[in-house]
């Protein structure tokens, strides 16, 4: 027998034998996964009330662990082209649900036999709904890390200043009580009722929906109910003719709605229920404590309100390299204590037991109004290749809408004919 021994092999079993004759355990050498994703998942596993969730799974690896952060768009785009690649350095990506289309589902490693080897802890306390998201062709992608779903948040405060009792029920309810909100509070801050932004689908949608609409359903039809959508776009426009929406909407963004309402600028705005920590936060919030949430409320006409939800997902590039370290994070991650403790931090928790958690239940409030919410919530538009175009064109008629530039049937009709011929065939 040949023996072949290296520099490499013989510095190695030196170091080895010099720990087992110091009488201590030899630990693997360090090892680095790099990560890209948004701000926010590095933030819920790192730092807050539960603090760093993560550490453990680095501690038992011997992993450090190499956060690359972009916003949702461009992270998007970074971790498309980076999958795209003979070989990308990225062991771990975070995709938003409804970016997966056939296509770039199959810039990821199928996960179907990682989870039949080394199965995650009880796969299907995940919320069936964003499972079957990141289910592509009968292949799992993804597997579900958070969700984003909207609720409807208002100033406790403010109401009771400008002599309202309670939160709104109906649609209706919510655009009468928005324009009695537009004013100045007793501390001299003009308030608007309502806040939102303008470049994201979630807000148009949600209103579409609260009359039974949509933008595009699941059988990718454009505007399925023109009526609803056209009900939808006049309660905009109406609110921001009375001033009820800020003058700066068409710039408005999802963080300048967390400022506004966290200085009582704003009585109204939807985020997700996840933002509820934050907008209370006594640090930050000259209201804290007195920021609450209720479901978006739908039609008194009786249509059934369903809340637009974003989910993420952590996925594998197919061309990475060590995927069953990637594995072993993505499974630390969907483990039910992490889960957790990335709630407490602020993430919104895809596992189903987590709100039923004592601990978490007592330190989120709003867990039974999201539980309930997220049964009948679903994604804005599903996933198709010119998803992100056709988003830009309807924003680009709402806000015509909104401005009182264009009618609602209007915007609705160009919504429909420039949209359609975005869909899938």
């Amino acid at each position: 027998m040949t023996l072949n021994v290296t520099r490499r092999h013989f510095l190695a079993g030196s170091a080895a034998g010099a720990t087992m004759l110091l009488g201590r355990p030899a630990f693997a050498q360090s090892k680095t996964l790099n990560v890209l994703s948004h701000l926010v998942h590095q933030n819920v596993l790192t730092k807050g009330n539960a603090g760093d969730v993560i550490a453990p799974w680095r501690e038992t690896e011997g992993a450090e662990i190499s956060w690359t952060t972009l916003d949702s768009n461009p992270l998007q785009d970074r971790l498309f082209r980076e999958a795209s690649l003979n070989q990308t350095d990225f062991h771990v990506g975070y995709v938003i649900d409804n970016r997966v289309t056939p296509e770039i589902a199959g810039l990821f490693e199928p996960l179907d036999s990682f989870q039949a080897a080394d199965p995650i802890e009880d796969f299907d306390d995940i919320a069936a709904g964003l499972r079957s998201a990141m289910t592509v062709g009968g292949k799992l992608v993804g597997i579900p890390v958070r969700h984003a779903t909207q609720a409807l948040f208002y100033n406790e405060a403010l109401l009771e200043e400008a002599g309202v009792g309670a939160p709104p029920t109906t649609i209706e309810e919510l655009v009468e009580q928005a324009k009695k909100l537009t004013f100045t509070s007793k501390a001299g801050t003009p308030v608007v009722g309502m806040t939102l932004a303008s470049d994201l689908a979630v807000f148009p949608v949600m209103f579409a929906r609260a009359f039974g609409g949509d933008f595009i359903d699941s059988e990718f039809k454009v505007v399925p109910n023109r009526e609803a959508m056209e009900k939808g776009l006049s309660v905009l426009a109406d609110l921001f003719k009375a001033g009820a929406l800020p003058r700066s909407y068409a710039t408005t963004r999802n963080d300048d709605m967390v400022t506004w309402l966290q200085q009582g600028r704003a009585a109204f705005g939807v985020l997700p229920f996840a933002r509820f920590a934050q907008l209370n936060n006594s640090e930050q919030s000259a209201f804290p404590g007195k920021i609450k949430a209720v479901a978006f409320p739908g039609s008194a006409g009786g249509a059934e309100m369903a809340a637009v939800v974003e989910s993420w997902a952590m996925a594998i590039p197919a061309n990475s390299a060590d995927k069953e370290l990637s594995w072993s994070f993505i499974k630390a991650v969907s483990s039910k204590a992490v889960t957790l403790g990335a709630a407490r931090n602020g993430n919104g928790p895809v596992r189903v037991s987590t709100y039923a958690d004592a601990e978490f239940s007592a330190s989120q409030p709003l867990a039974k109004i999201e539980a309930a919410t997220l049964a009948k919530a679903r994604p804005a538009f599903p996933a198709f290749p010119e998803a992100v175009r056709a988003q830009a064109t309807f924003l680009e008629e709402v806000q015509l809408a909104v401005l009182g530039r264009k009618s609602p049937q209007e915007a609705v009709a160009a919504i429909v004919e420039r949209v359609t011929p975005l869909l899938p065939a």
